[in-house]
């Protein structure tokens, strides 16, 4: 009996670990959603043209077709839409200070199409 308690203690704990990790992951993936969220809202101030904005998907998606072994695919193909989205020419050119103000007057989390 109580190697049994011991064998259920120990797959607990392993399943325990497992959720942990789980939740670790789901973390990293919302916080990486939200950083694309914003960039989102902040081309949506600066009026991105929706032609621009589908190249910049496509662009995305094309260089995740293939998921890379070992790696989260939805991570990856967020990390891949963040950076794509940070390089664009607008928000390249747009001032430190207007892109500080947009994002502190809005709500990051609404975008209206």
């Amino acid at each position: 009996e109580l190697q049994q308690k011991v064998e259920e203690t120990e797959v607990l704990k392993m399943e325990l670990q497992m959720l942990e990790t789980e939740r670790v992951r789901l973390s990293l993936v919302e916080e990486k959603l939200m950083d694309v969220l914003q960039l989102l809202q902040q081309l949506r101030d600066l009026n991105i043209s929706k032609r621009a904005l589908g190249k910049i998907l496509l662009s995305t998606l094309e260089s995740c077709w293939d998921p890379q072994p070992g790696k989260a695919h939805l991570f990856e193909v967020l990390d891949t839409l963040y950076h794509e989205l940070a390089g664009c020419e607008l928000l390249q050119s747009q001032p430190l200070e207007k892109a500080q103000s947009c994002q502190a007057l809005s709500n990051p989390l609404v975008i209206s199409c």
